[in-house]
Order: structure tokens, then C-alpha cells, then sequence
């Protein structure tokens, strides 16, 4: 099988590429990184340097080509609202764009670096009403340090649960709706081809390669890249909102898994699967991993908060080991110490945004771990 990875040099790209080689299929990379010279580079990879937003480059990435990797985005929160327009033209009209030309080059399986933050918050149960939504925390309770959201109905404490895939979805910022947008998209591809379009619902991806504390990394690069400084890393409100961090390899294997099953999803259709490692773990319980497997110094909970972050977010894999036949190999514990040292990314060159001052990183590969300040995961 020969497999497109859009975004095949960035962080999740690569292990993605390492593990169809691995596995004897035949990548080919799209990204905006100019390709290593040899022989730090994978030679016999074919790579187009290009924009996932350029037409013509992605009609010849796409010859000869049976299945596409879609990991090329723009990911994180961002510095503020202005960066909307850059998110829809690369993550919407890049995909956009990339379906047309599958669709015009008979392309007919896709998988699509998709992100466990269209849920919004996750899963919460009242003793009282039973399972209730609750919107966004307001500025007020969060200022007073009250982080859980209460019941929507009665104001009592609610327990927090595992999403499933049927869950409705409720993007919270630019990037989230982004994201559930490109699974509209390919969805739309898919009724309209016959083609099979698999989201995976990435969960909080980390691991080596991991691009620097930038406004748009993840809180697991924030932490690592503290204390690589000498610094203490600083969890936001009292460290303890639920997360599932996931090892890159296991994104990887989940990947491949998704481009290879002929039976995980049905022509004509877009199925969705959380990719997540099944353990609950709270923003700060992973700052102190991090922090005894480096050997200090200890984190600091700040008390903090950021309008727009949801407390608790955690998904069920368990139709991704149904339906792919796929499990996570590497546990939190062994896996935040091989974290702790391991080789992190320098950021990627900013990508100028017409109609607003400043610039974001550019955009293909980096992969989805959604990001914030220290002390958001999601």
C-alpha cells in the first residue's frame, strides 16, 4: 500500500511514517519542512515540500498513491481570536482542498488526524439528574477558584465519566470547531466518492519530537520544556483536571491500524474513534511525573485559569480496540520517563497571516495535542 502523509515530518507524522515502513507499507510525505539532507534523512522516502494549501503540489503528491494520512494542521488554542482566519484557511480549506484532489485522483480511503476537543466537556453524571451537559465555566466561579462544574440543574457536584463516540459534540474555540469541521468535510467526501474516511479523536498526544513551548504547543511540551530550563513547571487551576495522555507510537500503530482495517468503516461514510490510552490522569499528577523523572524542580499550581478551557476530558477507546484491533502499548509511568529526556523539536518558522500583526507557526505536521499555557491539556 502506498500511503500520502500530509504533515510526514512533523511530530505525529513522523512516527506515523517510521511505523508504515516499519510495517512494510510505502509512505510518501507532504509537508511545508524542507527535507533533511542525507543521510539524516529517509532518502528513499519520496517528499514534496509544499503548502497543504497549494493544488497542483498535492495533485503529484497524489499519483500512484491508495490511501492519505491527513495529520497537516494548524493546532493549539492560539494567542487570541485573530488567529481564526489562519486556522479555517489551513485546517478547512486545506482539507477542503486535499478531498478535491483525492476525489479527482480516485483516492478512496483517508484517515484523518482528528481530536477528542469537538466533545468540549466531557462526561458528567449527577447523583440527582442523572447525565447532564454543563456550558462553559464562567469567569466569576473560576476566579474564586471553584474549577468543577457544578450540575446545570440542581448546582450539585457532578462525577466525571468516560465520552464515547456518540457523545454530541461541542467544539469550544476556533481550533476545536476546526477540527470538527474537517470531519464534516470528509464525511461530505465520502457520501459523495464511496470513499472510507476513519477519524481518530486523538486524545493528549505526547512523546519525543514534540515541538517546543510555543502559544500553540501542548501542556506536556510546556512542562518538559520548563524543566529542560531549570524551571518548575506551572499547572493551571489546582492541577486537577482529568486527561488521558496518549504515547506518539501508540498514534502511530492506531494509524496504520485505521489506513489497513477493511472492515472499520463502510463505503460511503466517515466512522470516528477515540485514541486515547484508557488511563485517567490529572494535568498535575503528569507535572510530577515529569518533574521526579527529571529530577526537579517540583511544579508550582498557580491558581490560574483560561476562559474557554473545559476541566475534565476523557473518551472510551474501547470501539478503537473493537473495531481496529488496536491497544496502546506504552504506559503513563515508563512513558513520562522516557518523556523526560527525551529530544524535543525547535518551533517551526512562523507562517505570516494576512490582516493582523504578528504570526503563527506554519502549520503541516505538527499534530493535533490541542495546547495552552502550562496547565491546559485540551
Amino acid at each position: 500500500m502506498r500511503v500520502l502523509v500530509t504533515g510526514g515530518a512533523g511530530f505525529i507524522g513522523s512516527h506515523i511514517v517510521e511505523e508504515l515502513r516499519f510495517q512494510g507499507y510505502e509512505p510518501t510525505l507532504l509537508d511545508v519542512r524542507q527535507p533533511p539532507p542525507p543521510p539524516a534523512g529517509e532518502a528513499d522516502v519520496p517528499w514534496h515540500h509544499a503548502d497543504i494549501r497549494a493544488p497542483e503540489p498535492l495533485r503529484r503528491a497524489l499519483r500512484d498513491v491508495d490511501a492519505v494520512c491527513h495529520q497537516a494542521a494548524m493546532v493549539g488554542l492560539g494567542r487570541d481570536f485573530g488567529d481564526a482566519p489562519a486556522y479555517v484557511s489551513v485546517n478547512d480549506h486545506g482539507t477542503a482542498l486535499l478531498l478535491a484532489a483525492m476525489a479527482e485522483a480516485g483516492v478512496g480511503r483517508l484517515v484523518l488526524a482528528g481530536s477528542m476537543v469537538v466533545y468540549g466537556e466531557g462526561r458528567y453524571d449527577c447523583p440527582v439528574h442523572g447525565r447532564v451537559r454543563p456550558g462553559p465555566r464562567g469567569a466569576e466561579r473560576l476566579a474564586a477558584g471553584e474549577f468543577e462544574p457544578p450540575c446545570p440543574r440542581c448546582g450539585a457536584p457532578l462525577v466525571p465519566g468516560l465520552v464515547t463516540e456518540e457523545a454530541p459534540t461541542d467544539p469550544r474555540n476556533v481550533y476545536a470547531a476546526t477540527k470538527l469541521a474537517q470531519e464534516h468535510l470528509a464525511a461530505a467526501w465520502a457520501r459523495s466518492t464511496g470513499g472510507r474516511a476513519i477519524s481518530l479523536r486523538y486524545h493528549n498526544v505526547y512523546g519525543d519530537r514534540m515541538p517546543r513551548d510555543t502559544p500553540y504547543a501542548g501542556v506536556a511540551s510546556f512542562f518538559r520544556s520548563a524543566l529542560a530550563a531549570g524551571r518548575a513547571p506551572r499547572v493551571f487551576e489546582d492541577g486537577g483536571q482529568l486527561r488521558d495522555f496518549v504515547h506518539a507510537t501508540d498514534v502511530a500503530t492506531a494509524n496504520v491500524a485505521a489506513l489497513t482495517s477493511a472492515t472499520a468503516c463502510p463505503e460511503g461514510a466517515l466512522r470516528a474513534f477515540n485514541i486515547g490510552s484508557g488511563e485517567r490522569r490529572t494535568i498535575g499528577e503528569m507535572a510530577r511525573a515529569l518533574a521526579d523523572a527529571h529530577g526537579g524542580p517540583e511544579p508550582v499550581v498557580t491558581g490560574e485559569y483560561r476562559m474557554g478551557d473545559v476541566r475534565h476530558i476523557t473518551a472510551s477507546p474501547a470501539r478503537a480496540r473493537a473495531a481496529l484491533g488496536w491497544s496502546p502499548r506504552v504506559a503513563f509511568a515508563p512513558g513520562m520517563r522516557e518523556f523526560a529526556d527525551a529530544p524535543l523539536r525547535e518551533p517551526r518558522e512562523p507562517l505570516r497571516v494576512p490582516g493582523r500583526a504578528g504570526e503563527v507557526p506554519a502549520h503541516a505536521g505538527t499534530g493535533p495535542p490541542p495546547a495552552a499555557p502550562a496547565g491546559r491539556a485540551g
